[in-house]
């Protein structure tokens, strides 16, 4: 009999340990209760667990198993939902896992650097918008900002219910994009927010994509001897300096601005790859509708450079979602710092033309021109209303078929008789071209071959022509429009849509030369 019970208990000891050994099946972050799953299309959903171990997937009235693989992953594709919910997503393995309250709908990204993270509380009218924010079906999870030389499985985040409670510190941009879809559509809206203030375009993506072409080598040069040269003792001194000013700057009644934090520069975001391994990695397969984006003001200095990057960082998220060319709409920059009284060249200018160039490269884009919604004294404007709204027109016209007038007037051609010049515009609604304000356009901009721009008389013809002259230039070749960092332009259709800034003429711009 004691020989009985030691065996017993050993074989419950040992039934125990190998019961240890098992892992647990997981599932990363972005799956979780409360969730949107994107509507009528096949969605993977992924994890770990034991190699080998059988895991089973069950929502709705589907079921679909696999084993996981030699290094613990697996993966299944639910076929397509409609629209609605709540349902209830089951995983079993060698345990079981269930997320309540999944809901199927339209799922968007939302995601660039600070004018796409300003949250709602800092954007105009924030608590009246936070006060009306009762949205259950709306769903948000927002990504932590860690930054990765090497990709990222997984994040520190959850699904949340859209509410008064939650919504003060979400993507306004994202928020208020997400609730015009809501209320024109009527179906559940899940927004997922992962964006950096200060991030640059090639920050989100990957390494090897940018070692592949040798115009980024300088940038990857320079990155690189940075991080090496940075060192844990070097940032230990640094904090240790930043402590004693935070002190100084406290004893002194905090006068003037809080001291900065050290920066380490391989943690940074604008370093290559860092972003797209540490804050998009873990999403990467989730199913959505498309990408909404926010960002250019940390790449100004190289826009020439943007004309590739950004077509780049694109084809690089679609290609490694694995989901088509899903729909990738950008936010041009606003206006911003002071006006000037003479035309002048300027980066900013640049950036937003590399923006525009992007339609011409990228299926399934589009750009929401806000120049004329910045301010001058802040890179980072409130009005983030404006800003949703001209996205939104962009996804309800071409993903969900509304017929309204989306896109932005966009030069198409001129013709030059004498000292007068004709612009001819595509994509004017059919109310025509209107000038706010006063009668005549403004911010037009006209030079000869001496590329001497002096500012132009216009005058609207018909419903998409401006005719523009200057008694200064009497062979006119080139024409810009509101191209300056802050310009001056008064532009629209009758929608209120924004005419997209241009120039005529392809002379080398200020940033052409710059690469790193």
């Amino acid at each position: 009999m004691h020989l009985l019970k030691k065996y017993i208990a050993v074989s419950v000891i040992i039934a125990s340990l190998t019961s240890a050994l098992k892992a647990d099946v997981s599932l990363p972050n972005i799956f979780g209760n409360h969730m949107v799953l994107q509507r009528d299309q096949a969605n993977p959903v992924w994890g770990k667990a034991d190699p080998g171990e059988k895991i089973t997937v069950t929502i709705g009235d589907q079921s679909h198993s696999t084993f996981a693989d030699a290094d613990g992953k697996w993966r299944v594709t639910i076929d397509p939902l409609k629209v609605g919910g709540p349902y209830e997503l089951v995983v079993s393995g060698n345990n079981e896992i269930r997320f309540e309250d999944v809901l199927a709908g339209e799922v968007w990204l939302c995601s660039g650097q600070s004018n796409m993270q300003w949250s709602v509380k800092l954007s105009n009218n924030a608590e009246l918008e936070i006060v009306s924010a009762n949205y259950p079906q709306i769903r948000l999870i927002s990504v932590p900002q860690v930054a990765s030389q090497t990709p990222k499985e997984n994040f520190n985040g959850k699904w949340s219910i859209c509410s008064p409670d939650t919504v003060a510190d979400f993507s306004a941009v994202g928020y208020f994009f997400g609730r015009r879809i809501h209320n024109t559509l009527g179906v559940p809206v899940g927004l997922i927010d992962n964006a950096w203030g200060g991030s640059a375009a090639e920050a989100w993506i990957p390494r090897d994509i940018l070692e592949a072409d040798p115009r980024y080598s300088q940038l990857l040069e320079k990155w690189d001897t940075r991080a090496a040269e940075y060192t844990d003792e070097i940032h230990e001194q640094k904090v240790a300096e930043y402590k004693a000013k935070v002190r100084e700057w406290e004893d002194q009644g905090k006068q003037g601005g809080r001291p900065r934090g050290p920066r380490d520069p391989r943690k940074n975001q604008q370093r290559p790859a860092n972003l797209y391994n540490g804050v998009l990695s873990p999403t990467i397969g989730y199913g959505i509708r498309g990408t909404i984006w926010y960002q250019g003001e940390a790449n100004t200095g190289r826009a020439y450079q943007y004309r590739h990057t950004f077509p780049l960082m694109i084809e690089t998220w679609r290609n490694e979602w694995g989901q088509g060319d899903f729909p990738f709409y950008w936010v041009q920059l606003a206006d911003f710092k002071e006006e000037s009284d003479v035309p002048r060249e300027s980066h900013w200018a640049e950036l937003r033309e590399a923006q525009t160039m992007t339609m011409d490269v990228v299926s399934n884009g589009g750009e929401a021109v806000i120049i004329d919604a910045g301010e001058g004294r802040d890179i980072h404007p409130r009005d983030k209303q404006t800003v949703a709204n001209r996205l939104a027109r962009w996804a309800l016209a071409n993903d969900y078929g509304y017929d309204i007038d989306f896109q932005s007037p966009r030069y198409s051609n001129m013709e030059i008789d004498g000292n007068t010049v004709t612009l001819t515009f595509d994509h004017v609604s059919n109310g025509g071209l209107y000038s706010f304000d006063v009668k005549e356009p403004r911010g037009f901009a006209i030079a000869g071959e001496d590329k001497k721009f002096v500012w132009a008389e216009a005058k609207i013809n018909g419903k998409n022509q401006v005719i523009v002259t200057s008694e200064a230039v009497a062979e006119p070749v080139s024409v810009r429009y509101n191209w300056d960092i802050n310009p001056i332009g008064n532009l629209y259709d009758r929608n209120g849509l924004a005419v997209t800034p241009f120039r005529t003429d392809d002379w080398p711009g200020v940033t052409i030369n710059n690469v790193k």
